[in-house]
């Protein structure tokens, strides 16, 4: 029998079928990294906005409180 294995070879077969079963984990890992980067980076994008939320209705609270209360109007009717 020949040394060499056929392409037809179950176990040639399975040794292709690992190895793209292999770069198909490498490609998975190297995307979950990136997309675990991404909600890192949102994630602290969303506090940040949030944090702003909070300060500028802290602001329009105080101006709020500071306007003088005025009597309601009659309007012509």
């Amino acid at each position: 029998m020949d040394d060499a294995a056929s392409p037809n070879d179950p176990i040639t077969q399975l040794g292709e079928r690992i190895e793209r079963l292999l770069q198909r984990h490498a490609e998975l890992q190297r995307s979950n990294a990136l997309l675990t980067e991404q909600v890192a980076s949102l994630t602290k994008e969303r506090d940040s906005l949030a944090s702003r939320l909070r300060a500028a209705r802290a602001r329009v609270d105080a101006l709020l409180e500071r306007l003088p209360e005025t009597p309601p109007t009659k309007e012509a009717s």
